[in-house]
């Protein structure tokens, strides 16, 4: 009962700020939930910062919301990309998913490093811009452990480029001459986060958007793998440390299977929509709680020593992003 009554206002608090981020970031898809979330939390944790003895009350809470919400949050993600409908437009897609995926994790390594960006940070800008915006850094976060303010400096770099994108997209799809597919596969290759994704989609015509979206859950799928490498790296570093090697049971993370798992049964169909809609809608609200819960902890002054570089790397990673997708689309006959 200690425990709980200890945990309670810092989980709360997680709460209370996801609650109010959801409907407007809703509104506002430019800016999205997790950007909200996360800028709330940061207002908060400046709040609270005044006043010892209220860190005190909330920080137990806050520290399980970062650190325990993340699994449940990305198993309960996998309840809304069903496996099988979305492999069928994989197939269709493959050849530009799989082009930007490989080139964007290529270019983040090699661009990173000529940076000289730290690893972490470099690592939560690259998933965040090649795979799924605020979802994959979440996915990431949960496999690494990483600093704080680098979870917080990658979100608002994802946050910069997504608004840029939703603005840019649009009028160069239609100069370009691109269809409503066309425009969506381009938008769902390209551009980060899901809720910028339909925005720029919606823009562009319905079509667009509809195409735009499952271009974007087939993407999110790569969530797995990118687990799986992290981890089994993770676990490498620390054996070359003298510390206990890798067990095949602990070289996949439970929640990726447990992701998998529940993408399976998304596309088994034998859930009703009825049930599957909230638990979906509940990731969303799950992964704004951390944030919010990690805005808590954002230091103005340590944000700032992080420089422009890693900035400098998500632009860099997001143009060559979109122009890989675009160059790949021409070549497969899309455009």
């Amino acid at each position: 009962m200690n425990r709980v009554r200890a945990l309670a206002p810092g989980l709360a608090l997680a709460a209370l700020l996801a609650g109010l981020a959801t409907p407007f970031g809703k509104a506002l898809p430019m800016v999205g939930v997790p950007v909200l979330a996360l800028g709330a939390g940061a207002v908060a944790g400046t709040v609270l910062r005044r006043s010892p003895s209220a860190s005190t009350i909330f920080d137990p809470g806050l520290d399980i919301a970062r650190q325990r919400l993340l699994g449940l949050a990305i198993v309960l993600l996998g309840l809304g990309l069903p496996l099988g409908s979305v492999m069928a437009v994989g197939r269709q897609t493959a050849v530009v998913l799989l082009g930007t995926l490989l080139v964007g994790g290529v270019a983040a390594f090699f661009v990173g490093r000529m940076l000289a960006v730290d690893k972490e940070s470099a690592t939560l800008i690259a998933v965040g811009t090649t795979i799924c915006g605020a979802s994959a850094i979440a996915a990431a976060t949960a496999v690494l452990r990483p600093d704080k303010q680098r979870v917080a400096y990658a979100l608002g770099t994802i946050f910069i480029f997504n608004v840029a994108a939703v603005l840019v997209y649009p009028p160069l799809g239609r100069a370009l001459g691109l269809s409503q597919e066309a425009f969506g596969l381009w938008a769902g290759t390209a551009i980060n986060d899901t809720s910028s994704v339909l925005a720029a989609g919606v823009i562009f015509g319905a079509g667009a958007a509809h195409f735009a979206v499952i271009v974007k859950m087939v993407r999110s799928l790569a969530i797995i793998p990118l687990c799986v490498g992290l981890h089994v790296g993770r676990r490498h570093l620390i054996d070359e440390h003298g510390r206990p090697q890798t067990s095949p049971r602990q070289a996949v993370p439970l929640f990726v299977l447990l992701f998998l798992a529940a993408s399976v049964i998304a596309g088994l169909d034998i859930l009703p929509t009825s049930l599957t809609d909230p638990l979906t809608t509940t990731s969303s609200w799950l992964i704004a709680a951390v944030l919010a819960a990690i805005g808590t902890s954002l230091s103005p002054a340590r944000l700032r020593t992080a420089g422009t570089r890693p900035l400098l790397l998500g632009g860099t990673l997001g143009l060559i992003l979109g122009t890989t997708s675009l160059g790949l689309m021409y070549l497969t006959g899309w455009c």
